[in-house]
C-alpha cells in the first residue's frame, strides 16, 4: 500500500489527468543500501575504471531518495525539485549496478537497488506531459533539454532492464513513453526544439542521439524517417558558417567539444548517417584554430573568451577518466585532425595502469559532478587514436601547419579572426557580442613560448581591453571591425592571401583601436573619449622571469606595481617586450585562475592607466 507521503507528494506533482505510474516494488519505503566495501583498485577493467567513482556514490545517492522515488539529494542538475526531470537521469544509473555483474560490483541484483530503480522511473514517468514532453525549471514547461537528454538516458535504461528481464511494467512504460517522446522531439514543426538557426544545439543533438538508440532496438519507419530529416535539419540549422554549433547566439567550446560532439558520436553508433560526419568535420575545423597547442606538451589552452555560456579554459595533453569528450575518437577515422585533440591511446594505458595501482581509495562524487553521461558514453568500446596518429594530426594544425595566413570566419555579425605569422599568433572576436562571450583581441600565442596572453569570457577583469572607471572594459560590448593591408585606414582588406601587415581597427562610441600585425609584432594604439586602463591577461608560469623597464621585477604570483615605459616577459630562451614608450603607473597583479591539472600556469593582469590615447608595441623574440 502506498504511504500517505507518497501519494500527496505524486498528487502535488501531476495534473488531475495525469496518471500514477507506480509499481508494487515502489509501494514501501524505499530501503537504505548499504555502503560499498572499499575498493580493489585492480578489479576494474581499464575501460570501467570510469564507474569506480560512481560505484561508491551509489549508496548515497539512492539513501537520499524520498520514498515517491524523486532524487532528493540533488545530486545531478539544478533545480534539485521533484519537477525536473533531468534530476531523475541516474536511472540509468542504478539500472546498469544492478543488471550488470563484476567482481567489483557488490550490487548486481540487489533487490534494494531494483525497488529504488522502480521507485525512481515511476516518479521520472510521472513528470511526462501527454504530448510526450518533460519539464525541467517549471511543471508545466514542455523542456528541450530533459526531453532530449530523457530519450538517451530512458532509452538505454530500456535496454539494460528487457536484457536483465525485470520490471516488466516498467519496460511496457518506457517503451510508450519512449515512443511519445520521439513523436514530440522530431517534429519539424515544434518550435521548442526546432529554431533556425538551433538556439542550443546539443540538446537539440542529445535527442537525436536518444532517438538513435531507442530506434535501433524498437524500429518504427515513420519515427526512422522523421530522424533522417532530422539529421539532415540539424545540419542546415546548427552549424554555423563559421564551423561551430549554435549556443545561446554564438560558440561555446564546453558545449561543442564536451556535449555536442559526443552526442553525434553516440548517434552515428546506431545510426550512421553521413551528416554527423559533416557536422564533426565542421567543428574539428573551427577547434584547429581555438585550440592553442601547448609546446611543452601540457596540453591546449582554449581560446574561451568568444563562449557564450561556460568557461572550459584548457584541456590536458592526457585526459583520463572521466573524460566528457572521450566519445568523439568515433570520428577520428573519418576526420583524422580531430585525433588532434584526443588522448593517445598508449598515454589513456599508462594513466589507467597508474589508477590501477593507486593504493588511495577511490573517493564519491560531490554532489551536482556526477554526470550519467559519462557512463553511457563507455558502452560502445573504445578507438583512441595511437601516439603517431595523434603526432600527424597536430602537426596539421593551421597555425603549426603554417606561418604566414589571415583567418576570418563569420556568423551573425559575429567576426572570429586568427593571424598568423612566423613569430605569434594572435586572435580575436569582433562584431555583434553573443551573451557572455567579450569581444575584441582575444589570444597571444607564440611557436616556442606558447600562450602568452589569453582573455576570459564572462569576466570584465580578464579580457584583453581598454577598460574605463568602474571596471568597464570595451569587451564587455559589441566591438564592429574592419581589416586592411597594411596599418589600418588605408586599403581594406576583404580576403585572400595574408598581407605582410595586416592591420585591424575597432572599436565604439567611446573608444577605436587599431592593430598592426608584422612578422614578430603587434602595434595596438587606443583612442579614448576619457582616461582608461590598458588591460592585458598574462598566462604566466613559476619559472618566468618579469621585468618592468625601471628595474621592478614582479614575483609569480604577486601584485607589483611600477612606473615604467615597459615589462618584460622571458620564458626560456624567449623575451617578449612590451614596450608603451612613456612612463605610467603599472600594475601586474595574479588571479585566482590557474589553467591545467596541475595549476602552475596562473592568470595574471598586466594593467596601464593613461589619460586616454596609449601605444603599445609588442615584440615577440
Amino acid at each position: 500500500m502506498l504511504s500517505r507521503r507518497t501519494l500527496l507528494r505524486a498528487a502535488a506533482l501531476l495534473p488531475a489527468s495525469a496518471p500514477l505510474l507506480v509499481s508494487g516494488a515502489a509501494s514501501a519505503a524505499i530501503a537504505r543500501l548499504a555502503p560499498a566495501p572499499p575498493l580493489n583498485r585492480a578489479l576494474f577493467a581499464p575501460h570501467e575504471q570510469r564507474f569506480a567513482p560512481y560505484l561508491v556514490t551509489l549508496a548515497p545517492m539512492v539513501n537520499d531518495m524520498d520514498d515517491s522515488g524523486f532524487f532528493a539529494g540533488g545530486w545531478w542538475r539544478k533545480p534539485a525539485a521533484a519537477f525536473n526531470a533531468r534530476v531523475q537521469e541516474h536511472v540509468f544509473t542504478l539500472a546498469w549496478f544492478h543488471a550488470n555483474a563484476r567482481p567489483w560490483n557488490p550490487y548486481a541484483g540487489d533487490t534494494s537497488l531494483l525497488a529504488a530503480l522502480d521507485a525512481a522511473l515511476g516518479h521520472y514517468l510521472s513528470l511526462q506531459h501527454s504530448d510526450g514532453s518533460f519539464p525541467e525549471y517549471s511543471r508545466d514547461e514542455h523542456g528541450l533539454a530533459p526531453t532530449g537528454f530523457g530519450l538517451g538516458y530512458l532509452a538505454k535504461t530500456l535496454r539494460i532492464l528487457r536484457s536483465a528481464g525485470v520490471l516488466p511494467e516498467r519496460q511496457a512504460q518506457l517503451t510508450t513513453a519512449l515512443r511519445t517522446a520521439m513523436t514530440w522531439f522530431l517534429d519539424p514543426g515544434n518550435r521548442t526544439v526546432w529554431q533556425d538557426p538551433l538556439h542550443y544545439a546539443n540538446q537539440t543533438a542529445s535527442g537525436l542521439a536518444g532517438a538513435a538508440f531507442a530506434l535501433r532496438h524498437d524500429p518504427d519507419p515513420v519515427l526512422a524517417t522523421r530522424l533522417t530529416e532530422a539529421f539532415a535539419r540539424m545540419a542546415a540549422t546548427g552549424v554555423s558558417p563559421a564551423g561551430f554549433f549554435h549556443e545561446e547566439g554564438g560558440h561555446d567550446m564546453n558545449y561543442n567539444f564536451e556535449v555536442m560532439l559526443p552526442e553525434l558520436a553516440d548517434a552515428y553508433h546506431h545510426t550512421p548517417d553521413p551528416h554527423l560526419v559533416e557536422m564533426a568535420r565542421a567543428l574539428t575545423g573551427f577547434l584547429s584554430y581555438n585550440l592553442l597547442r601547448e609546446p611543452d606538451g601540457s596540453g591546449y589552452m582554449v581560446n574561451v573568451a568568444p563562449s557564450t555560456r561556460t568557461s572550459a579554459r584548457w584541456y590536458d595533453e592526457v585526459r583520463p577518466d572521466p573524460d566528457r569528450t572521450a566519445l568523439n575518437w568515433t570520428f577520428t577515422r573519418q576526420v583524422p585532425l580531430l585525433s588532434a585533440f584526443m588522448t593517445a591511446a598508449e598515454d589513456l594505458a599508462e594513466a589507467r595502469a597508474a589508477w590501477a595501482a593507486s593504493p588511495d581509495p577511490v573517493p564519491p562524487l560531490a554532489k551536482q559532478d556526477t554526470s550519467p553521461r559519462i557512463l553511457t558514453h563507455g558502452l560502445d568500446g573504445e578507438g583512441f587514436p595511437g601516439r603517431r596518429q595523434r603526432a600527424a594530426a597536430i602537426a596539421d594544425l593551421p597555425y603549426l601547419r603554417s606561418q604566414d595566413f589571415v583567418e576570418l570566419r563569420r556568423d551573425r555579425g559575429q567576426d572570429f579572426l586568427y593571424v598568423r605569422k612566423p613569430g605569434l599568433y594572435l586572435g580575436g572576436y569582433f562584431g555583434a557580442r553573443a551573451s557572455r562571450s567579450r569581444t575584441g583581441l582575444t589570444f597571444l600565442w607564440h611557436p616556442v613560448a606558447g600562450t602568452v596572453i589569453c582573455g576570459l569570457n564572462d569576466n570584465n577583469h580578464a579580457c584583453w581591453s581598454t577598460v574605463f572607471p568602474g571596471q568597464a572594459p570595451d569587451s564587455n560590448g559589441s566591438l564592429p571591425a574592419a581589416y586592411f593591408r597594411g596599418a589600418p585606414g588605408g586599403t581594406e582588406w576583404t580576403g585572400g592571401p595574408a598581407p605582410a601587415a595586416f592591420g585591424i581597427r575597432y572599436g565604439n562610441a567611446n573608444v577605436t583601436t587599431d592593430v598592426l600585425v608584422t612578422r614578430r609584432t603587434i602595434r595596438r594604439t587606443v583612442t579614448a573619449n576619457a582616461a582608461a586602463t590598458e588591460q592585458i591577461p598574462l598566462v604566466l608560469q613559476p619559472g618566468d622571469v618579469l621585468t618592468f623597464t625601471d628595474g621592478t621585477e614582479p614575483a609569480f604570483g604577486g601584485s607589483t606595481a611600477a612606473t615604467a615605459d615597459g615589462f618584460d616577459l622571458r620564458r626560456g630562451g624567449t623575451t617578449i617586450r612590451f614596450r608603451w614608450g612613456v612612463p605610467l603607473q603599472a600594475t601586474l597583479a595574479a588571479g585566482s585562475v590557474r589553467y591545467f591539472r596541475d595549476g602552475a600556469r596562473r592568470f595574471h593582469a598586466l594593467r596601464i592607466a593613461h589619460q586616454g590615447t596609449f601605444d603599445l608595441t609588442i615584440i615577440l623574440g
